[in-house]
């Protein structure tokens, strides 16, 4: 009986936190490859605002690094990327403006295959990562990304993309 009693407090103490952590966060991820199409641009954002997350990840944009204003959607004005000038690859993270996100490091490559951020999401310390993994050498790729940042990555991380990986 006592150590029901004791888990029974441990319950009630983990409750008691996961109510105090903060609101809801949803995340959503696509490859979306391409979005230099009009057409295809207003479906995505259109899609986006359907599904109303609080972040949404994209993977194989194409965009090049000029081209920041073809990732607006009306409600998200936080938006970051990492592109290719050949308008190869390409991530990016936009962030629902109704959150209160505060972006304190991005990391990015050149290549536009991965961009990190790291920030506060309603005054909780929170590090996303997204990842597009080339069609070749993608574990080993993902691997040496993850080595390489190594140093951020903590409990509060949160790695999405297209890893490119066959399940065998």
């Amino acid at each position: 009986m006592g150590r029901e009693t004791k888990e029974t407090e441990e319950n009630r103490k983990t409750r008691h936190k996961m109510v105090v952590v903060g609101p809801h966060v949803s995340i959503i991820t696509l490859n979306v490859h391409g979005l230099n199409s009009p057409i295809k641009r207003h479906r995505v954002a259109g899609w986006i605002k359907e599904q109303d997350p609080t972040i949404c990840c994209l993977q194989e944009t194409h965009l090049s690094p000029k081209d920041k204003h073809r990732l607006r959607v009306k409600g998200w004005r936080t938006i970051l990327q990492a592109n290719n000038e050949q308008k190869k690859a390409g991530v990016a993270i936009l962030i629902s403006d109704k959150v209160d996100f505060k972006a304190k490091q991005i990391k990015k490559d050149k290549e536009g295959q991965y961009i990190m951020i790291k920030g506060t999401l309603h005054q909780e310390d929170i590090t996303l990562i997204n990842i597009y993994a080339p069609n070749t050498g993608a574990p080993k790729f993902v691997k040496q990304l993850l080595i390489e940042l190594k140093e951020d990555i903590n409990n509060n991380t949160i790695i999405v993309g297209d890893f490119n990986t066959p399940l065998k």
